[in-house]
């Protein structure tokens, strides 16, 4: 289900051409993320002038806000080369030490899904990222040696979704840690702006503000819009993106005024309708959307209960009623209460 929704914030086929064109280089380009901009050209900064390597860096938050673009600025600001790959992708200690070997001094080594690291491939990173050096074990049974290898020094970059789902001692060898919020719609219009300019997409200032505000906070869902939206203006209108345009093309790949699209509201929908509101349990929700709960509590939740349009309490999910209002329901009573008070 997460391939086919159009505002997913997971990095689909169609984006990956479309960012390497639109991402910035330099902080200077950067937009957002003020405080973690500007902590990270301070420490950047202080190791050019040491000519030391910058310490560990840990960038966590949601998909889509710009971890990866981060990383590819962090090596530009240092004036090193950076390698890229990603936990499920290292799969035996072997893999993770053909990298490190390959580095030169001060080197970027940029992981994304950290937290999807294997166990054994961890404990080798322990000491590569304390004391720059692999510790390898040669042979097997009595004939076992260990030997190590030293390694220049250099910076990891590593990236998660799920900071909590990080090991205590990996977590606890990141210099720097940085969380990445999600972005303003004064920020977003920016950055629709500026990929417009890139791209030559006419967009006038409503209609980047029509793109801004259903773009869920985050930047790679607000290019994949401009996307979009541009084939409906050169197809269906004068080729310039403006409100009304924006609008109607938003209306047609079912993206309404708040970001929601049809799988949002059908979990609102089908707490307010099937269960007055909640609340209700999210297994008795899955089988009532006919959705994972997993798929429920990591793709169409974190948003929903990010804009206030859904509760998690002790006894299950409930609509609120904003969400009522967005949907177009009269929010009952709460009865709740009124039935505490008349037990006491």
């Amino acid at each position: 289900m997460e391939d086919q929704r159009f505002v997913t914030a997971e990095e689909r086929t169609e984006d990956f051409d479309l960012e390497s064109t639109l991402r910035p280089r330099r902080f200077d380009e950067y937009i957002g993320q003020e405080k973690v901009r500007e902590n990270l050209r301070i420490f950047i900064d202080a190791a050019r002038k040491r000519g030391d390597a910058l310490d560990h860096v840990l960038l966590y938050g949601p998909p889509g806000l710009g971890k990866t673009t981060l990383s590819h600025i962090i090596a530009n600001e240092m004036g090193a080369s950076i390698r890229v790959t990603s936990g499920p992708a290292i799969e035996r200690p072997g893999d993770l030490a053909a990298i490190l070997t390959n580095l030169e001094r001060n080197d970027l080594l940029f992981i994304d899904e950290i937290h999807r690291l294997n166990r054994s491939v961890e404990e080798i990173l322990y000491p590569a990222l304390e004391d720059f050096a692999l510790d390898i074990v040669i042979g097997k049974g009595p004939a076992a040696r260990s030997i190590r290898i030293d390694l220049p020094p250099f910076t990891l970059v590593g990236a998660t979704t799920r900071a909590g789902a990080l090991s205590a001692p990996l977590r606890d060898r990141f210099g720097i840690i940085c969380r990445l919020e999600y972005y303003t719609q004064k920020e977003l219009e920016t950055i629709i702006n500026r990929s417009a300019s890139i791209l030559n997409i006419p967009v006038d200032h409503s209609g980047a503000a029509e793109l801004a505000r259903r773009a869920r906070g985050t930047p790679r869902i607000a290019n994949r819009l401009l996307k979009r939206v541009r084939d409906y203006a050169q197809v269906c209108a004068n080729g310039v993106i403006t409100k009304e345009v924006a609008s109607e093309a938003l209306r047609l790949l079912e993206v309404d005024e708040a970001g929601l699209d049809k799988v949002d509201r059908l979990l609102l929908q089908t707490i307010i309708q099937k269960f007055g509101g909640g609340p209700v349990g999210i297994e008795t929700l899955a089988a009532s959307t006919s959705e994972a709960v997993e798929t429920i509590e990591d793709v169409v939740e974190p948003y929903l209960l990010q804009i206030g349009f859904l509760q998690r309490t002790p006894r299950g999910r409930v609509a609120t009623g904003i969400a009522y209002q967005h949907l177009g329901f009269t929010k009952p009573k709460d009865t709740c209460q009124q039935e505490l008070f008349s037990e006491e």
